[in-house]
């Protein structure tokens, strides 16, 4: 992890742990820089990256502000740092259902850019939140990018894997949304009827050099699931 997220996240948890309240004042550029022993630039990217994640707004001229945070138990559609991170107050548990390596179909391989042959780490998992099921995740990974994976991994966070185990320095992602209803063997998975409605999520997430690692579907439990997005004007 780079030293400006490694910044990033420990505002966040003090923002956090000091319970601050929208348009509290936090210290200044050049306080921040003198805290952390950072040059301007990095406090800079801290800042950008917070700002980008809805945790501060910058006033120029006036300071640094706490922006109000997300509601208890919502899970952001404009993230990609992973259920862990986003539902903190949650116990969030997986049942892996499949690991397997695997020759991936064309639509992987076009999303993840692999030739033909490359292998792929195939993760299947039923998400929960509190024992109460968040949604059914099927996720592939490029064993060239991911060379090792296993259950125990795949039963915790697989971002923190990625990000302090192999240090990733995850950048973007690109996110499809589209709702229809349950198939029959999604509606058993997560014990409801076929027919029900269902959010899709189809996402790409890259590194900071632009190359995808992990493209993954998402079938929310439509009882359990509520989302936020916080909006910038840039």
């Amino acid at each position: 992890m780079n030293k400006y997220e490694t910044i990033a996240n420990d505002i966040t948890q003090y923002i956090h742990d000091q319970q601050l309240e929208q348009g509290t004042k936090l210290q200044s550029l050049d306080q921040l820089m003198q805290q952390y022993n950072v040059s301007k630039s990095t406090i800079t990217k801290a800042l950008d990256t917070l700002e980008k994640r809805g945790v501060i707004f910058q006033q120029r001229g006036s300071g640094i502000f706490v922006r109000r945070q997300r509601r208890e138990g919502y899970v952001s559609l404009l993230t990609n740092r992973g259920f862990t991170s986003d539902l903190k107050e949650f116990d969030i548990t997986s049942d892996v259902l499949k690991l397997e390596k695997i020759i991936p179909d064309d639509n992987v391989k076009s999303n993840l850019h692999l030739k033909d042959g490359e292998a792929v780490y195939y993760v299947e998992r039923l998400r929960k939140a509190n024992d109460e099921i968040l949604c059914i995740e099927a996720s592939y990974f490029p064993v060239k990018l991911v060379p090792y994976l296993n259950v125990e991994i795949a039963q915790a966070s697989i971002f923190d894997y990625l990000t302090n185990a192999l240090k990733f320095n995850i950048s973007f992602a690109d996110i499809y949304l589209h709702i229809d209803e349950l198939s029959e063997s999604d509606a058993q998975l997560l014990a409801l009827k076929p027919g029900n409605p269902a959010l899709y999520l189809e996402q790409v997430i890259y590194l900071a050099t632009g190359e995808p690692f992990d493209y993954s579907t998402i079938t929310y439990h439509y009882k359990h699931s509520k989302f936020f997005v916080q909006a910038t004007n840039y």
